[in-house]
């Protein structure tokens, strides 16, 4: 038999955090074109801290959960009842208000980059990364090409005021925005 460094516990958990947001997240889709699966996109963004070598076991489970209650029925106490107040806390900083206006959560999400916890930024840089990439990638269903520059432009100031979090994430983020000369 194998026997891995990982505890079992870690597998465990992070095991239940991947079902929970696949069970919440099963009938969305993605706006891409091939209208990719949604918890694609969480279980992506997980990969992106991996890579970086981020191993916080709290950080990764607030990133597979990090749109399910802005995008699905799950409430903060859920989360915290099932993956306790650190998970709660990291995910409540980065879930957007869906009572205000587009326009006013993404000024929000400006002006609040810089005071969010270091677990918090790492989750809404690994974030960006996998939506800009996806961007990259195919424009969205009904996206003009004014529309996908604005994003990136927008995803800049937001990224901007994460600067000294990580530098392996931001390295990244600065090719993107190289690539998409977005000053």
């Amino acid at each position: 038999m194998e026997h891995s460094s990982i505890p079992q516990n870690f597998i465990t958990i992070y095991t239940k955090c991947i079902n929970f947001a696949a069970i919440k997240h099963r009938n969305q889709r993605r706006l891409d074109s091939d209208e990719t699966p949604y918890i694609n996109h969480p279980i992506g963004v997980a990969y992106i801290l991996t890579e970086a070598g981020i191993t916080d076991l709290e950080v990764l489970q607030a990133a597979i959960l990090h749109d399910t209650v802005e995008d699905t029925d799950t409430s903060f106490e859920e989360i915290e009842s099932l993956f306790g107040p650190t998970v709660r806390a990291i995910v409540q900083e980065v879930t957007d208000d869906k009572s205000l206006p587009k326009q006013e959560r993404k000024r929000l999400q400006i002006e609040h980059a810089s005071k969010k916890s270091h677990q918090a930024k790492l989750v809404k840089l690994a974030d960006k990364i996998y939506n800009l990439r996806d961007l990259q990638r195919c424009k969205p269903k009904n996206w003009t090409n004014e529309r996908c520059r604005e994003y990136f432009t927008w995803a800049k100031q937001v990224c901007d005021n994460l600067k000294g979090t990580n530098e392996s994430l931001e390295s990244i983020l600065d090719d993107i925005f190289r690539q998409e000369n977005v000053n």
